[in-house]
């Protein structure tokens, strides 16, 4: 069956990489051009829902596609991951291996900016 290969298994990997730092990028950035304002106050919104409400049951800053991705990822032997996926991006794709505390702060700082802007384009802003 297909789904049991390695090839799927790693075209999956693929997908999680690309589609989950496309929704982070589009949560830090997608509030600066006016077509995409009310879109991204919704996928903040959900983010920061699943970091806090999910997060009561997963722990803080649960994200379901993550949790995917952790899945897809034991399944093609990988054995130590990361708690947060920003830290394993930075490790897969720029080879920096920083500090978790680090990460967590910039990772919530830089989200709680992007809601701020959002809020602000989309409700304070009459332009």
């Amino acid at each position: 069956m297909l789904r049991d290969t390695a090839a799927f298994l790693q075209f999956i990997d693929y997908f999680f990489v690309v589609f989950h730092t496309a929704l982070i990028l589009f949560n830090l950035l997608g509030w600066i051009w006016k077509p995409t304002r009310k879109a991204h106050l919704i996928v903040i919104s959900l983010t920061f829902a699943s970091w806090g409400i999910l997060g009561i049951w997963y722990g803080w800053g649960y994200c379901p596609l993550t949790d995917w991705h952790w899945d897809i990822l034991y399944q093609l032997g990988e054995k130590s991951l990361p708690n947060s996926y920003i830290s394993y991006l930075v490790q897969r794709i720029l080879d920096l291996h920083l500090p978790d505390l680090t990460v967590d702060i910039m990772t919530l700082g830089l989200a709680l900016l992007a809601l701020t802007a959002s809020v602000k384009v989309n409700f304070l802003n009459k332009s």
